[in-house]
């Protein structure tokens, strides 16, 4: 977004009164209380609160003509019922288009065109598809017809540990875009875990319009059936990435270039962009505002230039305006090249809104043009609220605006360092306004970001940016930007190095977050005498808030949702205790991706790490938590192995073990030294280490890790007797409710009020087994399942109660789970 300064003109209060503001505001705050519904209302309801709206508006224009501008609150309501339904009704429509219940986890026979640059990952390619055709089955001669979604995710996997001959694909399947094909797929509704403070990525796939994801079947064969005219923008990227990879060859800095020319991010590798988010500077190498802008600028000094060169010209129309419309146009032509991202129509929007009050000759005041040009995006888009850089990107627009000198200022001759004082004046003015803005979305704060956007700023958009963009008309430049994006990454990863580099903070409550904001903008203020420095007493709430504990004697479990595996969070009032650590994937580990991110949200610190045994789907994100929280120690049962590549010391799991934390008992209740010595080491399970946690006032819960059937009986024979002490109200159940654990004797030894169950959505192992299912029912436990719950959040206070995080903050766009319990027994999609 540019900093626009508005042309001299008529008085802003001629063209645009004061309540002119409502509607805007309107418009902005009814899209955001729509978002906020758990589930969509009836069609009706939103068409009411249109015609509502209408009845009311008709009732302000009839008001006497003196009254008009009292009538403000009318016009604020009835354009905020208008957004409100419009955001509803549109949700409806887009909705209705979802994939049938019914279709998941079926073979589908599509016919369809591909649309979108294939992505390569780690197992293969990914890539959007529009389907044409659609069959329920494999043979279009008897199968019938069906609808399927307008747009769809799909992938096909080079490899997979089972079902290989089902899966695998021949190497030789390379997919382009606009290329139209015929195959097999098994779909799903976009599905995503959902943990506090986490990734929505149901949320992410509605932004993008699609609404089922799925992947390639092996057999029958897939068959290309030629090449069309669709998607052929889409042609020319993957032509320019293939040239591109074919002059620089694949490296780092390759991907660093693809990404600034095609919008391909995923060419970037991810090292490289936990580099770039530790130094603030993400922005920089994915299309975003900046980039669009840059573009814009240039057309118009360019275009500005040569018209001003003809008087003719300026007489028919004048150079400023011919230069903002090319400088959109151009803007445009590169946002459709690079992808035509969310970011990219966000500021062509921007651009554009300021661009028309430009050529209608309206000298608005900023606060107005701010607000109209923010009420126009969320018309187009009214989503983009819940994303986090349409906010970064409005709030900096924002100070640019309140913190402008004015016209006078820049006109002004100066010294040759200005300019360079200017940039260095608009870094910590917007680094100062953001740092509450990031507190609150991400819970960190670039320490080095000033320092790195400093730098990287001008690199990317003067040198490297064009540099980049040149060498699609001549490739031999491309050599020059790969090194000018090798500087990057080198400079930007010492920088990531430095102590200190990032702060972390637990991410505080919206209101706590507004205050801090309001905060540093009292900061940024010329305020007289010391009156500036009361905005710290805002901005000091924001940085210090914790999130509660449980009380003394008191402890808490949060079973993560982190797809087929384990990992439980449990806290005391001064202490905190991770249990496993959650699955590996060829992608990335459930440590780095979300365990590790919630700790930081909630700002733990970690005193021990559990993990009941060696099996991947508890130990996969271990190195990731251990290397962010050094000060815990490692407790487990037969994990020398990963003990030792983490270089960290630990102690086996072993019965008898016992410790107290804030008056909240500890027991280990599995294995017994005997049955380490005793049991085959290709079966772990039988070693897994089993936890009794108590509180003060007797709540207590139970976790089995992936303990079997024999292991069960055995520990009901140790405590034979004295069941007793194996009774808790909130039992994990073991081994993700695989029916070889989790027996009758042991659900009436322990008898569970509450039953935990940690599995992956639509996992193709069947969990929970439905016999499982029906033995927990009987002993009449509650059950809950992260895989229609999300995150189960369990309280020693409240032993007989537990919260899913996705009925704690419902939405409408959130995947529904079946209404059988059973539902999820069913093998359909990928591998996990």
């Amino acid at each position: 977004m540019p900093r626009a300064q508005s042309p001299a003109g008529p008085p802003a209060s001629d063209l645009a009164p004061w309540y002119t503001s409502w509607p805007l505001l309107g418009w902005v705050l009814g899209c955001a209380v729509q978002l906020q519904q758990g589930q969509l209302g009836p069609w009706w309801t939103y068409a009411g609160a249109g015609l509502l709206a209408l009845g009311l508006a008709m009732a302000v224009r009839r008001g006497p003509p003196g009254a008009r501008q009292r009538a403000g609150l009318g016009i604020f309501l009835s354009v905020a019922l208008l957004a409100w339904g419009s955001t509803g009704m549109r949700a409806m429509l887009f909705q209705a288009q979802g994939l049938a219940p019914a279709l998941e986890g079926r073979d589908v026979l599509v016919e369809g065109i591909v649309t979108s640059l294939p992505q390569t990952t780690d197992r293969g390619q990914r890539w959007l598809f529009t389907p044409t055709q659609a069959w329920d089955g494999a043979d279009t001669t008897h199968a019938p017809a069906i609808q399927l979604p307008p747009l769809i995710a799909l992938q096909h996997y080079q490899s997979r540990p089972t079902e290989a001959s089902a899966t695998k694909l021949p190497p030789s399947l390379t997919v382009r875009p606009g290329e139209r094909w015929r195959w097999t797929v098994r779909l799903q509704r976009p599905h995503g875990s959902r943990n506090p403070h986490g990734f929505d990525a149901e949320l992410w796939w509605w932004q993008q319009g699609v609404q089922a994801t799925g992947y390639v079947r092996a057999h029958p064969a897939p068959q290309r059936l030629g090449l069309t005219s669709h998607a052929w923008l889409e042609q020319a990227r993957d032509h320019v990435r293939q040239r591109l990879l074919a002059h620089a060859g694949p490296s780092r800095a390759t991907g660093v270039v693809t990404a600034l020319i095609t919008g391909d991010q995923a060419a970037i590798a991810k090292a490289d962009w936990q580099v770039f988010r530790t130094t603030g500077v993400a922005h920089l190498v994915s299309i975003s505002g900046l980039h669009i802008t840059m573009f814009a600028w240039l057309a118009v000094a360019v275009v500005g230039w040569m018209w001003r060169r003809s008087a003719r010209l300026c007489l028919h129309w004048p150079a400023a305006l011919t230069a903002a419309w090319a400088g959109l146009a151009l803007a445009l032509a590169y946002a459709l090249f690079s992808g035509w991202g969310i970011p990219a129509q966000r500021t062509l929007l921007m651009l554009l809104t300021v661009t028309v009050l430009r050529s209608l000759g309206m000298a608005w005041p900023w606060p107005r043009t701010w607000l109209l040009v923010l009420a126009v995006v969320v018309a187009w888009d009214p989503w983009a609220l819940l994303q986090a850089g349409f906010w970064l990107s409005f709030v900096a627009v924002g100070i640019l605006f309140m913190t402008d000198p004015g016209p006078r200022a820049a006109q002004a001759p100066g010294r040759w360092w200005q300019p360079l004082w200017r940039l260095l004046r608009e870094q910590v003015l917007i680094g100062l306004a953001l740092a509450p803005l990031t507190v609150l979305l991400f819970g960190h704060i670039s320490i080095v970001g000033f320092v790195a956007n400093l730098w990287a700023i001008p690199w990317v958009t003067i040198v490297l940016t064009p540099l980049a963009m040149l060498g699609v008309l001549w490739p031999p430049i491309w050599t020059a930007a790969t090194a000018c994006a090798q500087a990057l990454l080198t400079g930007l990863g010492w920088m990531a190095q430095w102590p200190g580099a990032v702060a972390t903070f637990a991410q505080p409550p919206l209101g706590l977050g507004l205050l801090g904001m309001l905060g540093c903008a009292w900061l940024l203020v010329r305020w007289p005498g010391g009156v500036r420095w009361l905005g710290l007493s805002l901005v000091l709430p924001l940085l210090l808030w914790q999130p509660p504990r449980p009380k003394p004697g008191e402890f808490s479990l949060l079973a993560l949702d982190i797809g087929q595996g384990s990992s439980l969070l449990l806290q005391t009032a001064q202490h905190a205790l991770l249990v496993d650590a959650g699955p590996r994937w060829a992608s990335g580990d459930a440590g780095s991706q979300s365990i590790v991110p919630l700790l930081q949200a909630l700002g733990v610190r970690l005193n021990r790490v559990l993990l009941t045994h060696a099996d991947s789907d508890h130990t996969g994100g271990a190195l990731s938590v251990l290397a962010a929280q050094p000060q815990a120690d490692l407790l487990g049962s037969g994990i020398a192995a990963l003990a030792d590549q983490a270089q960290r010391p630990w102690q086996p799991c072993a019965r008898g073990q016992q410790w107290a934390w804030d008056g909240v008992h500890f027991s280990v209740l599995w294995p017994t030294s005997a049955t380490v010595k005793a049991a085959n080491h290709k079966n772990t399970n039988a070693q897994s280490c089993v936890l009794l946690v108590r509180s003060a006032h007797g709540a207590t819960a139970l976790l089995a890790g992936d303990l079997e059937r024999a292991q069960e009986h055995a520990l009901l024979a140790l405590h034979a007797g004295q069941t007793r002490d194996l009774q808790a109200h909130a039992l994990v159940v073991a081994h993700h409710g695989s029916q070889t654990s989790t027996s009758a004797p042991w659900l009436a030894a322990v008898q569970p009020q509450v039953a935990l169950i940690q599995s992956g959505w639509r996992n193709r192992f069947g969990h929970p087994a439905a016999a499982v299912v029906q033995r927990l029912t009987a002993a009449q436990a509650r059950i809950f399942n992260t895989a229609e719950c999300g995150a189960i959040d369990w309280q020693s206070s409240r032993p007989d109660q537990a919260q899913c995080q996705r009925q704690r903050q419902p939405r409408y766009w959130q995947t529904l789970p079946h209404p059988t319990p059973t539902a999820l027994a069913t093998n359909t999609t990928g591998p996990e």
